[in-house]
């Protein structure tokens, strides 16, 4: 039962005592979000005055090819805010009690078995050992999760390392203490059906005496009146035995299949296991979507439950307690929990290597906060990969109906089943493709804002660009194949989400526009708006105030420099988002790339080349300026100095990818 309410509490930590409310969880407004609402209206009302002046009142019909450009730039940029404040009106906190203290009490017998996924491929085998390792120390009974460090990699290393951590942990206390008491509940149950077996009620010796009397013509001496009597004592001893015999029998039955469980159990005590799957060569192996599939159909995994990990995220020892609540429902009228419709829950990624300052923008507090718990409001959180908690059946059920959709179009791919039918293996970003496919086909998300594992960034430019643009990439690929304006099954928040964050991906274009404007002005003195006086503060400074004020309640709570690192990054990697852009309209080969998980020593400038470029002529352009300026030669200083403005703003934001290519760790000498 969930329980929205209109004052949040203060959410629980695993430090602190769980808060006390009805039902076993709650969900409530996030803080602030009526004055968001209140501001976010009037943001979008200036918006559109100031679009409208631009319209009908600005326009540079003299230089229609930069005037254009530029209103279009601001018209993409308008609708990004629109669809952006809509996807944030309803953002959620959530609230749940751990498994252990729900009301009415859920036996840990009935707690459901966990299959832990960690998905590796080049990784050291030390990083994947210490990830194993925190997975295994799980708080959760020991009978009910198993680990499975899915190697795409097949590295010899890794294989003895998985099987070096196995008998490891076999040889824990706990495991003893699980294996004893599992070998003393089975021959409790083997003596209980042996004692069962010797308790069966015999009636052929009865049978046989009267057979022989019959045959001896002994009726006379016995008499016919007791050999009646007796037959019919015998046919009732028989209907006995008969019902006796179903009922012992049917608990012979039942006693064979709880020694068969605890069997299984005892040699389920393996609880790290390795699985490398088979790649041959010239046939598509899927990734990372391939790998976890054929762990699901191929690699003997029978948790209700899949907890996937990366390689380098090491969950906390309450993560399955605080997350597996959400999967049931109590019934009241049958007194019993139930399955409901939930297939995951996300919960964030926070990182323990970053840098001071983060250079790289790898802090995702926005994300993994109100932009999660807004679509989480409107049953859309996101699954982002790793320290997410799948539901098997939903996963297995939905999978395979995309799965009959391309047999039915290419009956070849019967032959890669095992890697293609569970988790979407269509796009290089299967996790938000998955949790699409799941929300059109009826299931539910949730969002559960609790640090639960910490993993590692990528603590280089170079890594950190092929990661964004692997984003980039698969999310504009699902858009061309799966488009969520079309697809039958969202609702329309759902389509709203999905398509948001697709159509930020475009942002490229107008990124380039609003950085090359003010450069053209410098050397050609080329104006994209004719009005640039009084009527021109009027209308854009109400606009971009309250622009900037509605963007920090958003972010309340979150650091300022992280923002402003966000939003720097947002302009700053524009040539990274046009290139993802025309690799997908292309249709260029775009295959998946794993993100390094260890520093790629250098200095990057070869990388970022277009904002050098961009970078270097703003810095001319005001320069030139300025000696203009200084030599009396300005026509119009007011518009020099608006442009100006602007540059140092543009600038501000490139730095932050210049200030990247360049950092280097300080040295430990």
């Amino acid at each position: 039962m969930t329980i929205l309410t209109s004052k949040p509490p203060s959410l629980y930590t695993s430090n602190k005592k769980l808060s006390v409310f009805p039902g076993n969880s709650r969900s409530f407004l996030r803080r602030r979000t009526m004055l968001f609402r209140y501001f976010a209206e009037i943001n979008l009302l200036l918006g559109f005055w100031y679009l409208q002046w631009r319209v009908c009142h600005s326009l540079n019909y003299d230089a229609l090819w930069l005037a254009v450009p530029l209103l279009l730039a601001e018209i993409y940029s308008y609708i990004g805010g629109v669809l952006f404040t809509l996807g944030m009106w309803r953002p959620i906190e959530r609230e749940t009690k751990p498994l252990e203290q729900m009301s009415p009490a859920l036996p840990v017998s009935d707690w459901p078995t966990v299959d832990g996924f960690i998905t590796c491929y080049n990784e050291s085998a030390t990083m994947v050992e210490t990830t194993a390792r925190a997975a295994l120390a799980i708080d959760y009974p020991v009978t009910k999760l198993i680990v499975y460090i899915l190697d795409d990699g097949n590295s010899p290393q890794m294989r003895e390392m998985a099987q070096r951590l196995c008998l490891e942990d076999m040889q824990s206390p706990l495991l003893r203490a699980a294996a004893k008491q599992i070998q003393t509940e089975l021959q409790e149950l083997i003596d209980r059906l042996e004692t069962l077996q010797l308790l069966i009620p015999d009636t052929h010796a009865a049978e046989k005496f009267l057979a022989t009397a019959i045959a001896h013509n002994q009726t006379e001496s016995l008499g016919t009146r007791f050999l009646q009597n007796f037959h019919q004592l015998l046919l009732l001893k028989e209907q006995k035995h008969a019902t006796v015999q179903a009922q012992v029998q049917a608990e012979q039955e039942r006693l064979k299949q709880a020694i068969l469980q605890k069997q299984t159990e005892l040699s389920g005590l393996a609880r790290c296991r390795y699985i490398a799957r088979p790649k041959p060569a010239g046939k598509p192996h899927h990734a990372k979507a391939g790998n976890i599939n054929y762990a699901i159909f191929a690699g003997e995994t029978t948790g209700k439950f899949i907890i996937t990990l990366d390689a380098d995220h090491i969950p906390k020892p309450q993560f399955l307690k605080h997350v597996l609540p959400y999967f049931v429902t109590y019934n009241s009228w049958n007194g019993k929990y139930e399955s409901n419709r939930i297939a995951l829950v996300q919960t964030p990624q926070d990182f323990s290597n970053l840098p001071p300052g983060d250079p790289y923008g790898h802090q995702a507090h926005l994300f993994y906060g109100p932009i999660q718990q807004g679509k989480d409001g409107l049953n859309s959180a996101f699954y982002t990969g790793t320290n997410a908690v799948l539901r098997r059946e939903a996963i297995v059920n939905t999978g395979l109906k995309y799965f009959a959709q391309a047999y039915a179009q290419d009956e070849t791919s019967l032959e890669e089943f095992d890697l293609i039918g569970g988790v979407s293996s269509s796009s290089i970003t299967e996790d938000m493709n998955t949790a699409m496919r799941l929300h059109a086909a009826g299931w539910q998300s949730i969002y559960h804002n609790e640090l639960l594992a910490i993993g590692l960034a990528p603590d280089d430019l170079s890594s950190t660009l092929q990661q964004r643009l692997r984003w980039a990439q698969g999310t504009i690929q699902v858009m061309t194949q799966e488009n969520p304006l079309t697809k039958p099954g969202l609702s329309f928040w759902q389509r709203l989400q999905y398509f948001q964050t697709m159509y930020s991906y475009f942002s490229g274009f107008a990124m380039a526009v609003f950085l090359i404007c003010p450069i053209v002005f410098f050397f050609t003195g080329t104006v994209p708006v004719t009005a640039y006086g009084n009527d021109f503060v009027r209308h854009f400074l109400p606009a971009f105030i309250f622009n900037r004020v509605t963007f920090l309640i958003i972010g309340w709570g979150i650091p300022a420099r992280e923002l402003w690192r966000s939003e720097q990054y947002a302009l700053s990697l524009f040539p990274l988002f046009i290139q993802a852009v025309w690799s997908v309209i292309s249709k260029r080969s775009i295959h998946f790339k794993v993100t390094p998980k260890e520093r790629q020593s250098g200095i990057y400038f070869n990388l970022i080349k277009p904002q050098i470029i961009i970078f270097g002529f703003t810095i001319l352009g005001m320069s030139w300026s300025l000696g203009l300026f200084i030599l009396g030669q300005l026509s119009d200083p007011l518009v020099y100095l608006i442009n100006a403005g602007w540059s140092i703003y543009n600038l501000s934001l490139l730095w932050s990818v210049i200030g990247a290519a360049m950092w280097q760790p300080k040295s430990t000498k």
